[in-house]
């Protein structure tokens, strides 16, 4: 099954128990409650998905080979992960030139009513404040130049975590970088 079968089998299900408990509940049939909800149901689960998968795919196949992770999150957001190794040198909140070419993808994906999220991540070496104000210069940072290229920077949410939720160790080099990232998450209106 792909991402798409999955997600409208997912809006079925959801869908059909929703109206299977609204019928209950209001005297009318559970079983034609579930058949309007799991139609409805199937119906979102596959325009969004349909949208956002392509979405997916192109920036998927634009920023291969960079390490960038893209993924559909459980809340059917969008979401990329840009690993330390090409956003920002260790302690500095200035953008790489590696960096550019895949927020350049980003912003050409981000349709106008879109919402965007920006959260940046540090390892847990330094003390507690440099690493939470770090992270929130990270995240202020992509957010500047998402700006500057035509993205509205009020509908574009910051959010810096410091070192509160790492994907790795920290005890170890290579899990302190695992940890250094910036995230970005997409998502339609009324999803997320």
């Amino acid at each position: 099954m792909d991402e798409r079968q999955r997600a409208t089998a997912r809006g079925a299900g959801v869908g059909a128990a929703a109206g299977a408990v609204i019928g209950g509940a209001t005297g009318n049939s559970a079983g034609r409650g579930a058949v309007l909800g799991g139609a409805v149901g199937a119906i979102a689960g596959n325009v969004w998905s349909r949208r956002m998968e392509q979405k997916r795919e192109a920036l998927e196949r634009s920023t291969s080979g960079s390490g960038v992770a893209v993924e559909r999150t459980q809340d059917n957001r969008l979401r990329l992960e840009v690993p330390n190794d090409i956003s920002f040198a260790t302690g500095s909140a200035q953008i790489a030139p590696t960096m550019r070419p895949v927020l350049d993808d980003v912003v050409k994906s981000i349709d106008p009513d879109m919402r965007v999220t920006i959260v940046g991540h540090t390892d847990s070496t330094g003390g507690a404040s440099l690493n939470e104000a770090l992270s929130l210069e990270r995240a202020e940072s992509v957010r500047d130049y998402m700006s500057v290229r035509g993205i509205d920077g009020r509908r574009i949410d910051v959010q810096g975590r410091g070192p509160r939720e790492p994907v790795a160790d920290n005890t170890s080099e290579s899990g302190r970088a695992r940890n250094r990232r910036v995230e970005i998450f997409l998502a339609d209106p009324g999803t997320g």
